[in-house]
């Protein structure tokens, strides 16, 4: 089992690199910044590291790369708690990026998560693939986030799953409606696999679905060959992930920008 600080290092040097840009349509180089467009219109900006950068310079640049696209309809600035990064968020408000809810970087070992979780009555488990469930899926995690996914549409998963990049959708049904779901997205060149998109309807909920559905991805992950799971985490699902063994090792903020 790897501590804190490992897995905080194993997060920094393998996932914060190119790894970011799998699947991206585009990907430019500014000074430390990486500027990614995923389908869609979508913009999406990571680094490794900004100590000592010129924030003040770089992002209203990198801002004016994206505004030079009218294909672009939003830009993603991904922060992270354990940066040092003066002025940046002063910059980014100033040049028009807003900063959304912070969130939990969960990280740790898939075996602490591959476990058996006993299911509710009538509750079954299964990949999704076809498209009219992938369909039936998203539209589940609309209604439980309560706003559709500007990153993870319908249409954009398909494109996905028919990439073959690895990415697998799991949904929990009941009288066959799915009733929670959550992706699993190995990322190539390392030991990580991300679960992201956990969404359970409110009548659903604490019933151990949601850690039934993070169980039976953190087992696809291991047969995959992936030994680490990451996910950025909202308050609802952090604690879970927490009781299952994945620990908080920094958050994470988003600042988005919109035409």
């Amino acid at each position: 089992m790897m501590d804190q600080a490992a897995l905080l290092r194993a997060y920094d040097d393998q996932l914060r690199t190119d790894a970011e840009a799998h699947g991206a349509v585009s990907v430019t180089r500014l000074g430390p910044l990486w500027l990614m467009t995923f389908a869609g219109g979508q913009g999406f900006v990571s680094y490794r590291d900004l100590d000592g950068a010129n924030v003040e310079r770089l992002v209203p640049e990198a801002l004016e790369r994206y505004r030079a696209d009218p294909a672009i309809g939003q830009v993603e600035w991904k922060t992270r708690g354990h940066d040092r990064a003066p002025g940046l968020h002063a910059t980014l408000v100033a040049n028009g990026f807003v900063p959304e809810e912070r969130e939990s970087i969960m990280l740790g070992d898939a075996a602490a998560l591959a476990v058996e979780v006993p299911l509710p009555p009538g509750v079954t488990l299964r990949r999704v693939t076809a498209e009219p469930d992938v369909r039936a899926l998203c539209a589940m995690q609309d209604e439980a986030f309560g706003t559709p996914s500007a990153f993870h549409g319908a249409a954009a998963l398909l494109r996905q799953l028919a990439d073959g990049d690895g990415l697998e959708l799991w949904a929990a049904e009941a009288a066959g409606r799915i009733v929670s779901a959550g992706r699993l997205e190995p990322v190539p060149g390392t030991d990580f696999a991300g679960i992201w998109g956990g969404a359970t309807l409110p009548e659903w909920r604490h019933r151990g679905i949601y850690r039934a559905l993070t169980a039976v991805r953190a087992r696809s992950a291991l047969a995959a060959g992936k030994t680490l799971l990451h996910s950025d985490s909202t308050e609802y699902s952090r604690p879970i992930l927490e009781r299952a063994g994945l620990v908080k090792v920094s958050t994470t903020t988003p600042y988005v920008w919109k035409r």
